[in-house]
């Protein structure tokens, strides 16, 4: 009976990791053991980043929407209460679109939101 090597498939595999170590430095794109330590590494920090990205956004929206608050002497707290009671539903990143982009409309729409 022949013996059986597993050449091609091995080296599919190690070519598949070396594909996505492209444009890292020294042995991370060269030897194969370090360059898998590096492409399991960046595919866990891709991960857990796309998570960080979600929640770094949802910050940046509501300091911003909580700057254009300070400027008309309103908190952001009480400013999104009244708009959850008056069944205005926009989301934080279109709330802070427009607090960035549109002045007037913000200050509109805290207006109507607060005469309620």
């Amino acid at each position: 009976m022949s013996r059986v090597k597993y050449g091609p498939a091995s080296r599919a595999r190690r070519k598949k990791v070396s594909k996505m170590a492209k444009g890292q430095r020294a042995g991370r794109s060269k030897w194969h053991r370090v360059t898998m330590e590096s492409v399991n590494r960046a595919l866990a920090y891709g991960t857990r980043d796309r998570k960080v990205k979600k929640r770094d956004f949802r910050r940046l929206w509501i300091l911003r929407i909580s700057n254009a608050c300070k400027e008309l002497d309103v908190s952001y707290s009480n400013f999104i209460k009244h708009l959850a009671d008056s069944k205005v539903r926009l989301n934080r990143k279109a709330l802070a679109d427009i607090a960035v982009n549109d002045r007037a409309g913000f200050k509109k729409l805290v207006e109507s939101v607060w005469k309620k």
